[in-house]
């Protein structure tokens, strides 16, 4: 799946691409499984849901779960 410009770091403005809500499911539930989430039914409820949304809104939060996924340095 194409990575339809996800922002890596801190975002300081809405995401311009697009991508249909079927796709914008897969990605929601891909991000999901490759940080080693388990999903329940009720999670796959969630997907759905949220892999609806505006495409500014899922984008931002794929990027908030890549960049937690990857750990790092914590205060």
């Amino acid at each position: 799946m194409s990575d339809h410009h996800i922002p890596d770091g801190p975002i300081e403005s809405s995401p311009t691409d697009y991508m249909p809500n079927a796709d914008q499911r897969a990605l929601v539930r891909e991000t999901l499984t490759n940080a080693g989430v388990e999903l329940g039914s009720w999670d796959e409820r969630m997907v759905e849901w949220v892999g609806g949304w505006d495409w500014t809104v899922v984008a931002v939060i794929v990027s908030w779960l890549r960049r937690a996924s990857q750990g790092g340095d914590r205060p």
